[in-house]
């Protein structure tokens, strides 16, 4: 294989592997990645001495220690741009809205707050830096769960007995067709949330925006109003995460 093409192969390696969310034996990654076993050998081995892929057991491979470290800088690097990107519209959408605004991203099954700002009013929805909750619960994590990847639907859904699951999931397919979230007190009492999804140049889901405020406050005269600006500043937001990363590549 030519240089290009074997980064390309290696590279098709690590998303077959990420994607099985296991181990695979040689062959099986050859036959998904369409090239010779000997090719996938020599592409393992190379692979295998830099720590990012590891033998798991007798003939099986996985991902290794140094793919999750180069993963966790790079989702590191993410957040700071994303949170850099976000927090002018966030800060526009709570003087519109004097409500609390917040920024999620996924952390495994659960979601994660990693900036918020607070709304003006003396009795307000508070959301701490680090606060996490499952992905199934509430507004913000919903908006995210809905464009997830079929894998990861299912492995929330597979936790679920089967009428929570069909609940879910039906939940899920309206999100998706709306193109955000609301919930009222799922996971803070009182407290109603509008979330939409913020996506990747790549179209990947990777974060949400919420805002968030007591229900005798955020209801039924303002409601259109809310949801409007929330999913407005989603898609501002995704918008220049687009172009930053677009101008990177070039």
């Amino acid at each position: 294989m030519k240089g290009t093409q074997s980064l390309e192969r290696a590279l098709d390696i690590l998303f077959v592997l990420g994607e099985a969310g296991g181990t695979l034996s040689v062959t099986d990654i050859a036959e998904k990645v369409s090239i010779p076993e000997s090719s996938a050998y020599r592409l393992l081995q190379t692979l295998e001495r830099n720590g990012i892929i590891e033998r798991k057991g007798q003939g099986q491979i996985g991902l290794g220690l140094r793919i999750f470290d180069l993963a966790k800088s790079l989702n590191n690097q993410t957040e700071q741009q994303l949170s850099a990107i976000a927090k002018p519209y966030m800060k526009e959408l709570v003087q519109e809205t004097k409500e609390t605004a917040v920024l999620f991203v996924r952390a495994g099954v659960n979601v994660i707050s990693i900036q918020s700002i607070p709304g003006s009013f003396l009795v307000r929805f508070v959301a701490e830096d680090g606060k996490s909750f499952p992905m199934q619960n509430g507004a913000s994590g919903k908006s995210i769960l809905a464009f997830e990847t079929d894998r990861v639907v299912k492995q929330i859904l597979d936790t679920l007995d089967p009428q929570e699951a069909q609940i879910l999931s039906n939940e899920l397919k309206k999100i998706r067709e709306n193109g955000y979230s609301t919930t009222n007190s799922e996971v803070d009492a009182g407290i109603v949330g509008i979330a939409a999804p913020i996506f990747d140049y790549k179209h990947n889901v990777i974060a949400s925006l919420t805002i968030a405020g007591p229900g005798n406050r955020i209801k039924e005269s303002n409601y259109n109003l809310f949801i409007e600006k929330v999913v407005q500043a989603a898609k501002e937001i995704t918008k220049q995460l687009e172009f930053v990363m677009n101008v990177k590549i070039v």
